[in-house]
C-alpha cells in the first residue's frame, strides 16, 4: 500500500492494477479493506471508485463530514481527474470529446448511444508511442461504469490488456493499460493537486511513453478540446 498524501481529513493512496475495490469472498481481500487495515484507520469513507484492472490515484475520507464534502465535489464536478491509457489501433480522431448515453450490452459490457439525455462525457488528447501505440490523456466529466474503457472502444481503440473490450491478443497483457493519473479538487478553501505516473506495465514503462510523459505538462494546464 502506498499512501501518497496523508490529511488529517482525508488520504491519497495509489491502487494498484488487477486488485478489486471490495472484497472477493472470504479469501480476496479488497482494496479498501487491505488501506484500513494496514494504515490501521479506525475510520475510513470510499469517495469514488476504480475498476479492477485500473491502477493510480484514489480519495478515502477519515470522517463522515468530509465524506459529504467530497461527495458534493463529485457531484458538482469540482474534482477534476485525469487518466492514462493506451492502445494498439489507430482512431478514429486524435483528440476531441466523446460523448453519449450508455446503456448495458452483453456480457457484463456496456455500449456507447448516439443519443444525449444524460450522457456519458469524455475529454481526450492522444500521443504517437513506438510500434504503432497510442497513448491517451483523458479527463471525464462524468463518472458512468466502463465510461472510459466504452469512449475508447468507440473511437475504434480499446484499451490494451481490458478483458472485455478488447481484442484477444490486445487483452493478454500484463496488465489492464488504464491509470488514474492526476487529481485536482478544492477543500476548504485549498487547492490541492497530485500526480502519479505508473510504476507497473512494460508499455508504460517502455522509453517512448516515459519521453511522452516527460513532454506533457500537468494536464490541468494543457489546452483541452472544447466540451459543448
Amino acid at each position: 500500500m502506498n499512501i501518497i498524501f496523508e490529511h488529517n481529513d482525508f488520504i491519497i493512496v495509489e491502487k494498484p492494477a488487477d486488485m478489486n475495490f471490495h472484497d472477493e469472498g472470504e479469501l480476496e481481500q479488497g482494496f479498501f479493506n487491505q488501506v484500513k487495515k494496514q494504515g490501521k484507520f479506525d475510520d475510513l469513507f470510499p469517495v469514488h471508485r476504480l475498476d479492477k484492472m485500473t491502477s493510480g490515484l484514489m480519495i478515502f475520507a477519515k470522517n463522515l463530514a468530509t465524506t459529504q464534502q467530497f461527495q458534493t465535489l463529485f457531484e458538482q464536478h469540482k474534482v477534476e481527474k485525469y487518466y492514462l491509457a493506451i492502445s494498439d489501433k489507430k482512431p478514429k480522431k486524435k483528440q476531441g470529446l466523446i460523448k453519449g448515453d450508455m446503456e448495458k450490452s452483453r456480457r457484463g459490457m456496456w455500449k456507447l448511444l448516439r443519443t444525449q439525455v444524460n450522457p456519458a462525457v469524455t475529454q481526450f488528447l492522444s500521443y504517437s508511442l513506438s510500434d504503432g501505440q497510442r497513448l491517451y490523456l483523458l479527463k471525464p466529466h462524468s463518472g458512468k461504469t466502463h465510461q472510459l474503457r466504452v469512449a475508447l472502444s468507440s473511437i475504434g481503440s480499446p484499451i490494451l490488456g481490458d478483458p472485455l473490450y478488447a481484442t484477444q491478443d490486445a487483452y493478454q497483457e500484463q496488465r489492464g493499460y488504464l491509470h488514474a493519473y492526476a487529481l485536482s479538487f478544492t477543500l476548504h478553501g485549498q487547492k490541492y493537486q497530485y500526480l502519479l505516473c505508473p510504476s507497473l506495465g512494460e508499455k508504460y514503462l517502455s522509453e517512448s511513453c516515459q519521453q511522452q510523459l516527460s513532454a506533457i505538462k500537468a494536464p490541468w494546464s494543457l489546452a483541452w478540446p472544447n466540451i459543448s
